[in-house]
Order: C-alpha cells, then structure tokens, then sequence
C-alpha cells in the first residue's frame, strides 16, 4: 500500500499549483480518494475528494471555485488542480484512499495516507 504525493512548491498569491498522488493498484482499486491539508497548529482538514470512477468529486467550501480534484484511473493517480492560491491555502497537503468507492469528507473513512508534500503560499 503505497500512496506518493508529489508538485508542493513556494508560490505566490494568485498562483497555481498542481499535486499529483501516485498510487499503488491495490491501494486504489474501486475505492474514491482524497486530498486533506494540515497548517502548523491546525487539525487536519478536509479539501476535496474523487469517486474510484472519477465521475463524482466533492470540494470543501474553502476551496469550491478554486481547487479541481481529477482522477486518471489508468494512471492510478489523482490530481489536485489548485489556482487563485492564497497564503491561507499554506499547509501540508495529503492524499488518502478511502475505505469504498463514494467520496467523503470524513477523515476516519479514510486507511491509507501518503507523506504529504508542501504548499507554501506567499503574499
């Protein structure tokens, strides 16, 4: 079970980022998947999530209009397509499986998680 994030990075306001989550076969076979970020003195949160088909996605109200989470089931990755970034968006971002194939925010309904990569918004 593996899961590699990857395309963190220093940007400034406005900007845009895109991370990749490289996944094992067995990890993402039939099971939606999720992007959580975590800011220093923060608990982890939520931003958006793909069903194992890619047809139906969810994004958190901070992020709704700015971040577009896809699937590439082919590639078993996902992708986080983050612009108008704000120094806000500052925080370690994850990648997660979830244990079925409806995506969700809920953070106990997903086992795997990756290492996490950077986001560093500057103003």
């Amino acid at each position: 079970v593996q899961l590699q994030a990857s395309g963190g990075g220093l940007v400034q306001a406005g900007g845009s980022l895109r991370l990749s989550c490289a996944a094992s076969r067995r990890t993402v076979s039939n099971n939606a998947m999720g992007w959580f970020r975590q800011a220093p003195g923060k608990e982890r949160e939520f931003v958006a999530a793909v069903s194992w088909r890619g047809d139906l996605t969810i994004h958190s109200d901070s992020v709704k209009g700015r971040f577009t989470v896809s699937r590439d089931s082919a590639k078993n990755t996902i992708y986080l397509l983050m612009n108008s970034l704000k120094p806000e968006d500052t925080a370690v971002y994850y990648c997660a499986t979830a244990r079925g194939s409806v995506p969700t925010s809920s953070r106990s309904s997903y086992a795997y998680w990756g290492q996490g990569t950077q986001v560093t918004v500057s103003s």
